[in-house]
């Protein structure tokens, strides 16, 4: 039996800066300079939009096309911003601009923006909230500011969801070779992104907060919320759910981080892709070690730490998307998109009885007593398979090396 190191020789080098270079493009796109806000006149009766309150801890570019850079700024800067969504796109897809300005018949445009002082912004959410729900969004690795505005648009429009849209974008480089740049802005931007939180969660217009973050997003949230329970001895109630997609985690970090959040945590939420090809490089050029967003729910041993965990997981390995690295599928597949917007805009909780997904897509519901249909619960291939825990307290024993597997390779 070869042994399950890696032995990294030149060939090697190229081999894996080629796979490199390959999938971690999977975050950024779309061209330069969009964000000039066009008249709303030129505007289809028929097309949407989306207002959402943006805040940032990077570096303010002076130029309106782009806001801000990829480099880092100790000052937090919120904007208001309005996108405008063409009509007849196809849910799931981002349509950029081919040329500028961009045309609003068919391509994603801004038709509003506006700095704003954090006085602003508070008259702002008092203004745009209607229930007291707020969803925060983290975008992850290799983004623009403009990629993460129309990403997060897509989604909430396509999501339906009835909450206040808040977007936290922290400095990337946008490239594929700014791996390490990007890690740390992340953490550069913890205490931010902390900060941002807690002025929502002492709001007294806001009652319920959803945290979703994407990839390397994930890191920076989870570094946020363990922040935040350290000083202030636990995460703050009003935030109540917490959705991980493809997280871009170390599974024995992430163990540290969830034992660190204390024992009244937020609930969890995680999608998985065992496809995920920007992850399995992620894991190799970070140790061989599991990334959270590849564990496969359904075996050994993250099944059991998970369930006594009580996160639930949704495993998307056999969902279908035109991402060719199945790193998106949260925000590219329309069915997941509906899912998790419909449980955004109730501020219930995932669970087995409320996915009713299982005609759809063949649900799998592993893990509970209760299934979504005698049929969709045998089915072992399917295309999600959803693992909810049921301990309503999570064995701290546990908790230390929940997601803890076998690290070989291949």
């Amino acid at each position: 039996m070869m042994s399950q190191s890696i032995s990294i020789n030149g060939r090697t080098k190229g081999s894996i800066s080629a796979l490199f270079l390959l999938t971690l493009t999977a975050c950024g796109g779309g061209p330069e300079g969009v964000l000039t806000p066009i008249s709303a006149n030129l505007v289809s009766p028929s097309a949407s939009d989306v207002t959402m309150l943006v805040a940032t801890s990077r570096k303010p570019s002076g130029d309106p096309a782009t806001l801000f850079t990829g480099e880092r700024s100790p000052a937090l800067s919120l904007t208001d911003l309005t996108i405008s969504i063409p009509p007849n796109r196809a849910p799931g897809t981002v349509e950029w601009p081919k040329k500028l300005p961009p045309n609003p018949q068919k391509e994603f445009a801004v038709i509003a923006a506006k700095s704003l002082s954090i006085p602003e912004a508070h008259d702002w959410l008092h203004s745009h909230n209607s229930n007291g729900r707020v969803l925060v969004f983290v975008h992850g690795f290799n983004n623009r500011y403009e990629d993460s505005v129309f990403r997060f648009a897509q989604f909430v429009h396509d999501s339906r969801a009835k909450v206040v849209p808040i977007l936290f974008t922290w400095p990337s480089r946008a490239s594929v070779f700014g791996y390490n740049y990007d890690k740390e802005s992340a953490n550069f931007s913890r205490t931010a992104f902390e900060r941002t939180l807690k002025a929502l969660a002492d709001d007294r217009g806001v009652t319920d907060i959803t945290v979703m973050a994407h990839s390397m997003g994930t890191w920076l949230a989870m570094e946020s919320l363990r922040q935040m329970a350290l000083e202030d001895g636990q995460v703050s109630p009003k935030i109540s759910n917490v959705i991980l997609a493809s997280p871009d985690l170390d599974v024995d970090v992430f163990g540290r981080q969830w034992t660190e959040l204390g024992p009244k945590k937020p609930k969890f939420t995680i999608t998985v892709s065992r496809n995920d090809r920007a992850l399995a490089v992620s894991r190799l050029i970070a140790g061989n070690v599991d990334r959270v967003g590849q564990a496969d729910p359904s075996k050994e041993p993250y099944k059991s730490k998970l369930e006594a965990a009580g996160i639930t997981v949704l495993d998307l390995t056999d969902v279908k998307t035109d991402d060719r690295l199945n790193h998106s599928k949260f925000a590219e597949s329309p069915e997941i998109v509906q899912l998790l917007g419909a449980q955004l805009g109730s501020g219930q909780i995932l669970t087995d009885s409320r996915v009713g997904l299982g005609d759809k897509l063949g649900l799998m519901v592993a893990g509970t007593v209760d299934t979504v249909g005698n049929a969709a619960a045998a089915t072992l291939s399917a295309p999600i398979t959803t693992v909810e825990g049921k301990a309503d307290k999570p064995a701290p024993d546990e908790l230390e090396t929940i997601l803890k597997g076998d690290a070989t390779t291949e």
